[in-house]
């Protein structure tokens, strides 16, 4: 029966391609010499796969138990790399995705449909819409790039299987066969000895489907130029030739098709290797310019501009999140500080006080490594503490982490899986101590702390203290269900006493904004009355906070 893609290969795919570009990155980074020789190609294009990554899995986990279907799951393949594209080879990545999304979703002209799967002939077309999508997003294609590999790999898909996993092998090793050709076709890669960085990422990528619809992992590409062994790893590599520009400019923008079109001339006059992806409305611009300002600026007369990212290649990164406000630290860093991702303003308020770097963590909006490593990098700090404060951010930590250590900071990960768990490290937290003492103090501090979360269910479901339904209170301990009840106080009450029978001496409550002032109160008393020796601490979470976060120390 020939292989087909539906959403569980999508949902892999995506998976392994995050690992692949995981395991790839810093061999990425070392061979990016084109356009801009800055070294971040692995790194923007891990960034884009794990937004991707993000949309995903958000669309499976608001559906669960049931399965979503094909179309949803490619747009949002598609949007979550739109939204979290960074760098040029990224915002390529991301409009390779889009026009992959246009088939399998039936966006595109009338092709494709709307089933539950997608066979060969599908894949087929969606990887040459992918290829003919890039190549119209970039201003002034040049061969020996990702757009070549790209073009390529949907060529060598064109056969007549019906069979998934064949087109996407043939795929594969077109793509492999195009990259190893890119030093030929591209003279700074030839002279540098090694392919073209972007390329070497879409082949992790397709290496990634192949492995998602087979089952069998690929052999891995090699980096290096067409004998693979050109330049030591660790050897600098030849910048592109001339001097480009000094800045480079990255937006999401809302507009219309014909402010857009009016945009690209605009930019195309300041600047070079202008890259704009989406459509519908919302588009990733990408150009590297002299006058940073003036790309902001165009932007603004097009639509709204956000998420405004800009580096400057002579000094390293200069994180803004807008044109005229922030830039990267100066001045000597600081010894040792806090990273935290807090949801809440009023956490975040409490954190900030305690000398934290916060990231806000936004309802249904996980930040991501990018976002942890600005942070870290604003710490200015020559050792950091990071605390991700949630379960599900652990990997994402880990890369940020691993990022900022190739960077030249000292980067320990504590892993929180709850603010209240970050409050009782920074309540131990002493800068003057040797840094793993520090370290060992807040993990065992944190580790030492029981959390809970109360939480309203959406919908009936089962869970590990019985079957509850839509509205009902729910109290998480450690991450599972353990009480279920129909109002707040009370189930508040004996997830306290579930936790407390085990012994403790501090209680944490976080309340947000819909819990009242009484609530607190009863809850207070309770451990007073019931539990001798054990203190009780309140702060109110603030907005975009957890109904109630619940700790025992």
């Amino acid at each position: 029966m020939p292989q087909v893609l539906d959403v569980h290969a999508v949902r892999a795919w995506c998976a392994l391609a995050l690992e692949a570009l995981g395991r790839d990155r810093e061999e990425i980074d070392a061979i990016n010499v084109y356009p801009v020789a800055d070294g971040d190609t692995g790194t923007n294009l891990y960034l884009t796969v794990e937004s991707a990554v993000q949309a995903v899995e958000a669309v499976f986990a608001g559906l669960e138990p049931a399965p979503p279907a094909l179309p949803d799951v490619v747009r949002a393949m598609a949007h979550g790399a739109l939204i979290g594209a960074r760098g040029n080879s990224g915002t390529i990545l991301a409009q390779l995705l889009r026009g992959m999304s246009q088939v399998l979703a039936g966006d595109a002209g009338g092709e494709g449909d709307h089933s539950e799967s997608a066979d060969g002939d599908s894949l087929r077309r969606a990887l040459r819409r992918a290829a003919e999508s890039a190549r119209e997003a970039v201003a002034h294609p040049v061969e020996g790039t990702v757009l070549t590999v790209a073009a390529a790999a949907a060529d060598a898909a064109d056969g007549p299987s019906a069979d998934c996993g064949d087109v996407a092998r043939a795929a594969y090793d077109g793509a492999r066969a195009a990259l190893d050709a890119t030093p030929g076709q591209l003279a700074v890669l030839g002279r540098a000895g090694v392919v073209d960085a972007g390329g070497r990422g879409l082949v992790a990528v397709l290496g990634a489907l192949t492995e998602a619809l087979s089952g069998d992992p690929v052999a891995p590409a090699a980096g290096r130029g067409v004998h693979h062994a050109h330049v030591a790893a660790d050897q600098p590599l030849e910048c592109a030739d001339g001097e480009g520009p000094a800045f480079e400019v990255i937006y999401l923008l809302e507009a219309d098709d014909q402010a857009v079109a009016r945009l690209r001339t605009r930019l195309d006059g300041l600047g070079d290797s202008l890259v704009v992806v989406g459509g519908d409305g919302l588009w990733n611009v990408h150009v590297h310019v002299d006058d940073a300002g003036a790309a902001v600026e165009a932007g603004v007369e097009a639509g709204r501009p956000y998420r405004i990212r800009i580096t400057h290649f002579a000094v390293g990164d200069a994180h803004m999140t807008h044109p005229t406000k922030g830039s990267a630290p100066t001045g000597e860093p600081a010894q040792r500080a806090i990273v935290a991702v807090v949801p809440g303003e009023g956490l975040a308020g409490l954190y900030s006080e305690a000398g934290a770097t916060v990231v806000p963590e936004r309802p249904g909006e996980a930040p991501g490594s990018g976002e942890l490593v600005e942070a870290i990098r604003r710490a200015h700090a020559r050792e950091v503490v990071l605390l991700p404060n949630d379960a599900e951010l652990r990997h994402t930590a880990a890369a940020a982490a691993e990022q900022a250590r190739t960077e030249g900071v000292r980067v320990a990960l504590i892993p929180t899986r709850s603010a209240v768990q970050g409050i009782a490290a920074l309540a131990v937290h002493e800068k003057e101590r040797r840094f793993d003492e520090d370290v060992v103090a807040m993990t065992s501090a944190a580790g030492a702390t029981r959390y809970a979360e109360l939480a309203v269910a959406e919908r009936q479901s089962w869970t590990m203290a019985g079957i509850c339904q839509a509205g009902d209170f729910l109290g998480l301990i450690d991450g599972d269900v353990a009480v279920i009840g129909e109002e707040v106080t009370r189930t508040a009450r004996t997830t306290l006493d579930r936790m407390l029978a085990a012994g403790g001496e501090m209680v944490t409550l976080v309340l947000g904004d819909d819990v009242p002032d009484e609530v607190a109160e009863q809850l207070e008393r309770h451990v007073r009355e019931t539990y001798l020796a054990v203190d009780t601490v309140v702060y109110r979470g603030g907005r975009n906070s957890a109904l109630m976060l619940i700790g025992v120390e």
